[in-house]
């Protein structure tokens, strides 16, 4: 089967030479034409992967639950923007204002905007949030949301934001590129640029030549703009992903198609493309801006203190023994540790002097769970 994507990068390297990592995940995901992201929704059974508010209503009330309280927390400020980034199909968003809608001075403070660059997620999102206590506003880039203090939810959003990737040699750290093989196939090859010393973490500094080493400005910078403008106009931001805690070098660039992994490079924009979260990355741009970065919470932390335990007994009380096991399976799913649960990690970002829950009872020292 032809591949109009992977004949023109072929096409573009073949002209002008290999490409970073980064650029090739962009074009992969985002392309107009052919991005994995802009033609159809990739979500649930029948597509590609699974998210956790897909796993069950519980995900998206209590993340719900959570922002509400952070509302209070920051004073309640009027108007509010409620900013979603990535927001799938829409389902967690719409659990999220089932909950909202319990609260009538909420509702009327706040605005929805939902930060999307797929016409077809948009549409879905509009089917799903149709009748729902708030409308959405559809926006391409965070810095696009009107001025005013925000509420912030990342689900899944920064895990497909492009990394570079860069492999230690016996002279340093050298990028990792995308170009072709000797059959004029996509394959990876080591291109001349370095990384400087100064940008290496000390978690890295003593892997062995052949180590991956992953970075991801585009990542810092979309939370150096939500820090930005949370010191600036007030609010806070939720960011759930798949990663680790501390810098640690490791090749995670992987591709999904049909609910298995895939080689990254044989179907472009055909498979879902990801890679973990560098946490220590993100809480550090957020506090160069002034912000305060909350860490130290797997998703199992995080759902456990919040209420995850007592919601499902609630949904559960009553009914057939078929209903009450599926709610007990997305509990395993979203917090079990095997599952979500240890894989999974949570930031919060506020202005100085917030603490938000559970993060004022977190681990005095975060720790990566064995993923």
């Amino acid at each position: 089967m032809t591949n109009p994507l992977r004949e023109r990068l072929i096409a573009r390297i073949r002209e002008t030479g290999p490409i970073t990592v980064a650029a090739y995940m962009a074009e992969c995901l985002a392309d107009p034409a052919d991005g994995y992201y802009m033609g159809g929704d990739p979500f649930g059974a029948a597509g590609d992967f699974v998210t956790a508010p897909e796993v069950s209503q519980m995900f998206g009330e209590l993340i719900g639950a959570w922002t509400l309280a952070l509302w209070y927390r920051i004073g309640a400020p009027d108007p509010i923007r409620l900013v979603e980034l990535g927001p799938g199909r829409g389902t967690l968003m719409a659990d999220f204002l089932r909950v909202a809608s319990l609260d009538a001075a909420f509702l009327k403070a706040a605005s929805l905007h939902l930060v999307e660059i797929s016409p077809a997620l948009k549409a879905r999102q509009a089917e799903t949030l149709n009748g729902a206590p708030l409308m959405p506003e559809w926006h391409d880039r965070f810095e696009d949301i009107p001025d005013g203090p925000v509420l912030v939810v990342a689900n899944e959003f920064f895990d497909a934001l492009p990394v570079h990737q860069f492999v230690r040699t016996e002279t340093g750290w050298q990028e990792r590129l995308v170009g072709l093989d000797g059959d004029g196939a996509l394959a990876f090859v080591t291109g001349p640029t370095r990384l400087p010393d100064a940008a290496v973490p000390p978690s890295c500094r003593s892997a062995g030549v052949g180590a991956i080493l992953e970075t991801s400005p585009a990542s810092t910078a979309v939370m150096t703009a939500i820090a930005d403008r949370i010191v600036k106009d007030g609010g806070g931001a939720l960011a759930i992903d798949y990663g680790h805690f501390r810098a640690a070098p490791g090749d995670t660039f992987q591709a999904i198609r049909g609910h298995a992994y895939a080689d990254p490079l044989a179907e472009p924009g055909r498979a879902d493309l990801t890679a973990h979260v560098d946490f220590e990355a993100l809480a550090a741009a957020a506090e160069a801006a002034g912000a305060v970065a909350h860490s130290g919470l797997t998703q199992t932390d995080f759902l456990l203190k919040l209420g995850l335990i007592e919601r499902a007994g609630r949904l559960g009380n009553g009914q057939e023994e078929r209903v009450q096991n599926d709610i007990r399976d997305a509990v395993e799913r979203l917090a079990g540790p095997d599952a979500m649960g240890h894989l999974f990690k949570v930031l919060a970002v506020t202005g100085p002097g917030i603490l938000p829950e559970p993060f004022d009872s977190r681990p005095a020292a975060p720790h990566d769970p064995q993923e």
